[in-house]
């Protein structure tokens, strides 16, 4: 997909006046200005790729290509999406390209796995069961109430490293969706239009990534 259609596809979220002084900046030939660009999305540039290829080096090569395919098509940036999704939908495009050339790719079924399997948003042992005496189906135990822990706590470095753990468990697609909104702070438009699923495929994966990293945090405070 050329560059010109790749911006087409991202017609929501136009750029913004920083945006295009950027690009002008870009084609100018701010050095300064591209390492900056580098620096501030190459890790999440690697995440998506590796939505797309199976390994850590093909994913370094898509976003370096990716990265190339930007340099050669700034001048026809015209604006109808902002800076930041027109990148990530080269890289898409490039990193979908590179797995279908080494007959490496990620195959989409994964995306309908993860949508069709039956990941309760609660775990059902929180519930009493159906044939209990008293109250079946209702609440056995609560989700505990976060409002009671220390703010100090929530925000240790070993409580974030325990739900950056959780993230990296999740399945690809629920991964990179919870990541970009919520690390990243894409909203949920951007987020659909660089990986191409749907607003309904977007909320369910986000949810269910968020309840898992949620009882995976209730664990962790649980063993603390």
């Amino acid at each position: 997909m050329g560059v010109s259609s790749v911006e087409a596809d991202s017609t929501s979220v136009v750029a913004s006046a920083e945006d295009l002084r950027l690009v002008e900046a870009l084609c100018g030939g701010d050095e300064s200005a591209f390492a900056g660009l580098v620096d501030k999305y190459h890790v999440s540039m690697l995440r998506v790729a590796l939505m797309f290829v199976p390994d850590r080096a093909a994913a370094e090569e898509a976003v370096q290509d990716a990265w190339v395919g930007v340099l050669r098509g700034l001048r026809r940036f015209e604006g109808r999406s902002s800076l930041r999704t027109w990148i990530f939908r080269i890289l898409t495009n490039t990193a979908k390209t590179r797995g279908q050339k080494e007959d490496r790719s990620v195959p989409f079924s994964a995306l309908e796995a993860e949508l069709s399997a039956n990941d309760p948003a609660v775990d059902p042992d929180r519930f009493n069961p159906a044939d209990a005496p008293r109250d079946p189906h209702h609440w056995k135990s609560f989700p505990e109430d976060w409002d009671e822990i220390p703010e100090e706590r929530v925000l240790a470095r070993e409580t974030l490293a325990a739900i950056r753990a959780a993230i990296d468990a999740l399945p690809p697609h629920q991964r990179e969706v919870i990541a970009l909104r919520d690390v990243d702070g894409w909203s949920s438009q951007e987020v659909c239009n660089v990986l191409g699923i749907s607003e309904t495929n977007q909320r369910v994966l986000l949810h269910r990534a968020r309840s898992k990293v949620r009882r995976a945090l209730e664990r962790y405070f649980d063993e603390e």
